[in-house]
């Protein structure tokens, strides 16, 4: 079992738990925190798609003026539905927000992460320990941005 955590955020992966065998969760405790277990091939769309998000942040980032804000946004299929991601910020700071909708009998799951949370998740879903045999299983599943 892997357990990465933070200010706003945490991570636990445990491929011995099927089929949710990661559980992702922000807030802080006296604010009310949240937590959901997501299946492998819902995590890897999910990290895929923050990298995707972070990437084109960090093409727009030297155009936007001081002030400005943006908001990206993305859809991705996966094994459990459709994944929507945004970010949301300005050139510095950056907020994740995503939405698994579910396919029929599946659950669906909101949830999102404050600025320094999000930076911090999203490094911690690069380097954690998944089943990279589900990722093929990825490969078909376009961006319906």
């Amino acid at each position: 079992m892997e357990v990465r955590e933070g200010s706003g955020w945490r991570l636990v992966v445990d491929s011995d738990r099927h089929p949710f065998g990661v559980l992702i969760g922000g807030g802080e405790a006296a604010a009310g925190a949240w937590a959901a277990e997501l299946t492998q091939a819902e995590t890897l769309a999910l990290r895929r798609g923050m990298n995707t998000l972070q990437e084109q942040h960090r093409a727009l980032v030297d155009t936007l003026m001081a002030e400005e804000a943006i908001e990206l946004a993305m859809e991705l299929a996966c094994e459990g539905g459709d994944l929507w991601l945004s970010l949301e910020g300005d050139r510095n700071r950056w907020c994740l927000r995503f939405v698994l909708t579910p396919a029929p009998g599946r659950r669906g799951v909101e949830g999102s992460w404050g600025g320094e949370a999000s930076v911090a998740l999203a490094a911690a879903l690069q380097t954690c320990m998944l089943a990279e045999a589900e990722d093929a299983t990825l490969q078909g599943g376009g961006i319906a941005a």
